[in-house]
């Protein structure tokens, strides 16, 4: 069966970190970029980072440069967001998704895990 499974997400206060994990299952993640999207109550998904996937460049949105930071784990079938100095507005259901590069639109990508959520809350 070919999946994906975020993991990772939970409670945290603002400026607190937390690790998701993409898991792939049924095919390998080397050959493709993985990307990570968001998607808040009554907002349209949006891109936050994404790892290409032969080159290993990374991209993050401008609002997550210098707090989020993406990687891979070939050896492990998995991706994984690392998300520090969380603020409210990081609040979101978080997904990671497949393409063949990367790309800022979510039509771009194929296949989608279940979600995650992140809730930044005092």
């Amino acid at each position: 069966q070919v999946q994906l499974v975020e993991s990772g997400g939970g409670l945290v206060q603002p400026g607190g970190s937390l690790r998701l994990s993409c898991e792939a299952s049924g095919f390998t993640l080397d050959y493709y970029a993985i990307a990570w999207f968001r998607q808040a109550p009554g907002k349209e998904r949006e891109g936050v980072s994404c790892i290409d996937r032969s080159s290993g460049y990374t991209y993050y949105a401008d609002s997550v440069k210098g707090r989020f930071t993406i990687s891979r784990d070939n050896a492990k079938n998995t991706v994984y967001l690392q998300v520090s100095s969380l603020k409210p507005e990081d609040t979101a259901v978080y997904y990671c998704g497949t393409a063949g590069r990367c790309s800022g639109s979510y039509v771009a990508y194929d296949q989608w895990g279940q979600g995650t959520q992140v809730t930044v809350s005092s």
